[in-house]
């Protein structure tokens, strides 16, 4: 007769699955297609997707592969949260601006690699929800802004690192405004809604070099510097 599994049981057994689904995302998806930062793959390893996506999407956490979480926004792929936080060089003392909450996940991740992560949202539901989130989980060097995020964050300005999680047609001039020197803007760039260019652009005094660094989908930026919302 087999004794029936307590919840503390339970919870413990789901965890340890989550851990090990974790360790093979980072193996197959991550380090196999070219992740090599390994504060950015310890970091990966660590955050725990699984509660960062809807209920019912649990299971398919960990593949490789975008989810919604509502509001036509998504959750973006394992690697590419990955290749975003690798590409943003972060050394682990910076302060950086992400626009573009949707669940909190990328936040959490690169709250593992920096000093503080400021972001904001544009959806007043997903905003409330991350930040609940985030600080049920313990990611207290997290704030999450509830605004337009093509205007950035000029209060908390200047930024070591501004990620951009939303497909522009340029860059938002006040990204570069609200950059320090040696600072660097991670953004998806295109001339359509539908595919961009991954584009990192370096400060160097009053140069912003721009880097491109291969094709990307996301959904796009909205706001007063993006996309028209009904476009």
């Amino acid at each position: 007769m087999h004794a029936r599994m307590t919840d503390e049981e339970r919870f413990s057994q789901q965890s340890a699955e989550f851990a090990r689904q974790r360790r093979w995302m980072v193996e197959t998806q991550l380090r196999r297609r070219g992740i090599r930062d390994e504060r950015v793959l310890a970091a990966m390893a660590e955050v725990p997707r699984h509660e960062f996506v809807p209920v019912e999407a649990r299971d398919a956490a960990y593949a490789d592969g975008p989810l919604s979480i509502g509001f036509e926004q998504t959750i973006s792929q394992p690697y590419t949260v990955a290749f975003m936080a690798e590409a943003l060089l972060l050394a682990g003392d910076e302060k950086v601006l992400e626009v573009g909450t949707g669940s909190g996940y990328a936040a959490a991740v690169l709250s593992r690699l920096c000093r503080e992560v400021h972001t904001i949202e544009r959806i007043e539901e997903l905003a409330l929800a991350a930040r609940d989130r985030l600080a049920r989980l313990g990611y207290d060097n997290v704030r999450v802004y509830l605004g337009d995020g093509t205007m950035g964050l000029p209060e908390e300005a200047p930024f070591d690192g501004i990620e951009v999680t939303a497909g522009a047609d340029q860059l938002p001039p006040q990204y570069a405004d609200q950059l320090a020197d040696g600072g660097r803007i991670l953004i998806p760039i295109g001339a359509t809604r539908q595919g961009q260019v991954m584009c990192r652009f370096t400060r160097s005094g009053e140069q912003l070099p721009c880097e491109k660094l291969g094709g990307f989908a996301f959904v796009p930026l909205i706001g007063r510097y993006g996309w028209d919302e009904t476009t």
